[in-house]
C-alpha cells in the first residue's frame, strides 16, 4: 500500500509511476526501456524496505534520484509536480541546486 500525503492508501500502481516518468521524459531522449528501468528499480527500492506500507513521499523521491541520472530536464519537470513549484524562484533554485550536485 502507498500512504499518500494526505493520509490515504492506495495500492501500489507501476503503471502510476510510468505514466508519471513518461510525462517526465515528454519529448526527451529517454527510451521506453530506461523508463522501464526506473520503474523496476523504485517498485525494487519500495519492496526492499520491507514494510507493508511505503510512503508516497519515498517513491516520488526514489523517482526524482532515478531521473537525475537519467535526463536532468526530466528531472526538472517531475520535480516542479512533484514538489508542486509556486513560482518561477523554486524553479531556478532548484536548477541551481542540480549545478552544486
Amino acid at each position: 500500500m502507498v500512504v499518500k500525503k494526505d493520509g490515504r492508501r492506495e495500492p501500489f500502481d507501476r503503471a502510476k509511476i510510468i505514466g508519471g516518468i513518461k510525462r517526465a521524459c515528454e519529448k526527451r531522449p529517454v527510451s521506453m526501456e530506461t523508463i522501464e528501468q526506473i520503474a523496476d528499480r523504485v517498485e525494487a527500492s519500495a519492496l526492499e524496505r520491507g514494510e507493508r506500507e511505503v510512503a508516497s513521499t519515498f517513491i516520488g523521491g526514489t523517482v526524482m534520484t532515478e531521473l537525475h541520472e537519467v535526463d536532468q530536464v526530466a528531472y526538472v519537470r517531475f520535480a516542479s509536480v512533484y514538489r508542486q513549484f509556486r513560482d518561477a524562484e523554486q524553479f531556478i533554485d532548484e536548477i541551481k541546486q542540480m549545478d552544486k550536485s
